[in-house]
């Protein structure tokens, strides 16, 4: 007869039904004392912080900074004229002449602070004094997919966790039955795919929940016809004993526990989603407000609207993407078109934050993966775009606790390089977690042999984005 001592039986019951028995009783308690065991319960931040959620407006493919909101006059003189830059004109002569392109949109000086916008901002430009603008930003590519990856996730290569999964791994987030982590994606993924909202080698609860943009925006929302919330609720308890069962057999495995937690959230979205989706209860003027209804405006409107009330209802952490910012040529037509489909809605939102009392306790972020050549190459004619830029780009922030009414860094006469207050992306991502309340080097999770972060090796605050 095998005779089971102390240490053994401890051990036993921390891998067997008896932990899962302890972890419901403590989770009972818990809910009782009114606190959560979940991994999604919100959490103190390191730092006090005014930002207590995160809308980032991600316009892929790369917006043209000296054609949006850092203006090059000196292109004027140049304009049409080879490029002649030194190192890199006779590498671009292979495959043919390229030329400089002046902006084919006049700038002007708004708000009480001066900042320089591109006059087509016809909506954005009234709101000035509530942006931040920063111009010294650099990354490392000027391929899409790894661009792309290296902005929403802080590596070039993919496989690491998003800005969103970040954010909720350190703060939770504020409502338990709902994603702490939602992004609104066009039809098309951006480049890269889901791999810009992944969880990566963070427990899968805090992988991005992306929201379709057409039609139902969750599959399956609703139970099928004939099944009550109390059969649900009844079948979901028995698949949870079968779970609970196979996870007593298997107690690392991170997934089945995410899957269970997912079931559970999943029941419980049915009762919150469907209100908080439902646009149809906004005033006529709220949407107007937004743009919605109009040709141009109403897909990125209604972005921006769900944005707000997801912030609204407490979800930590909501990305929306614009997409096709990439012109290579024609850039009047393409980039007056796509800021004509994102000024009104952008202004509304933060014009709707303000007045709700939210703005200051939402960060808002504006930006691309990379920015703009001054110059660009000729195929078959003359073609007034640009190429991608991975030295020179602008981002804004507003609310959250940025440093409203400032633009903060400089890049070079013709747009080419950034030469003022210059910081790697890394950078820019310390001072996104320091503005929520999260320090770079403390937010970390240990994996493959190493405490990982976002910023790969640490980065250092940019102090100047800070009010």
């Amino acid at each position: 007869m095998h005779t089971i001592n102390r240490r053994e039986s401890l051990f036993r019951l921390g891998t067997s039904l008896g932990s899962i028995a302890a972890t419901a009783l403590v989770s009972d308690d818990a809910r009782a004392n009114g606190t959560s065991t979940s991994p999604l319960a919100p959490k103190a931040g390191h730092f006090p912080a005014k930002a207590r959620n995160c809308i980032f407006l991600m316009m892929e493919g790369g917006p043209s900074h000296i054609d949006t909101f850092d203006p090059k006059p000196s292109l004027r003189k140049l304009h049409l004229k080879e490029f002649t830059r030194r190192g890199e004109q006779k590498s671009a002569m292979k495959s043919g002449k390229r030329y400089y392109v002046e902006s084919p949109f006049r700038f002007g000086k708004h708000g009480e602070s001066g900042a320089d916008m591109a006059d087509n901002w016809t909506h954005l430009s009234k709101l000035a004094d509530d942006l931040c603008f920063y111009r010294g930003c650099q990354v490392d590519s000027v391929n899409h997919p790894t661009a792309m990856y290296q902005m929403n996730c802080g590596n070039r290569f993919g496989g690491d966790p998003g800005l969103g999964a970040w954010v909720t791994y350190g703060l939770g987030s504020e409502n338990q039955n709902l994603p702490g982590f939602l992004v609104l994606p066009e039809v098309s993924y951006p480049q890269g795919g889901a791999a810009n909202w992944s969880n990566g080698y963070l427990p899968a609860f805090y992988q991005g929940t992306p929201l379709r943009p057409k039609g139902s925006p969750i599959l399956d929302l609703q139970p099928p016809p004939g099944v009550t919330a109390a059969r649900q609720r009844a079948n979901l308890d028995f698949l949870n004993k079968l779970n609970a069962d196979h996870a007593a057999k298997h107690p690392a495995h991170d997934d089945l526990n995410a899957r269970i937690e997912s079931y559970e959230l999943a029941f419980r979205m049915q009762m919150e989603v469907p209100n908080a989706i439902d646009l149809s209860g906004e005033d006529a003027k709220t949407l107007d407000l937004y743009g919605i209804g109009g040709e141009a405006t109403d897909a990125f409107g209604r972005k921006c609207l769900l944005a707000r009330k997801m912030v609204e209802k407490g979800v930590r952490f909501v990305q929306l993407y614009n997409g096709s910012w990439d012109s290579h040529d024609y850039i009047e037509r393409a980039h007056g078109n796509l800021v004509r489909s994102v000024d009104q809605p952008i202004a509304a939102l933060i014009q709707d934050l303000k007045q709700r009392g939210l703005l200051e306790s939402t960060l808002i972020v504006w930006c691309g993966e990379f920015g703009r050549t001054p110059d660009n190459g000729v195929r078959g004619g003359v073609a007034y775009g640009r190429d991608h830029n991975p030295n020179a780009m602008t981002i804004w922030m507003a609310g959250g606790g940025c440093n409203a009414g400032h633009t903060i860094g400089a890049t070079d006469e013709l747009g080419m390089t950034a030469v003022e207050n210059v910081h790697h992306v890394r950078d820019f991502h310390c001072t996104l977690l320091r503005l929520l309340g999260l320090d770079d080097n403390k937010l970390t999770y240990y994996h493959a042999g190493r405490f990982k972060q976002l910023s790969q090796f640490g980065g250092k605050v940019i102090d100047e984005l800070i009010a």
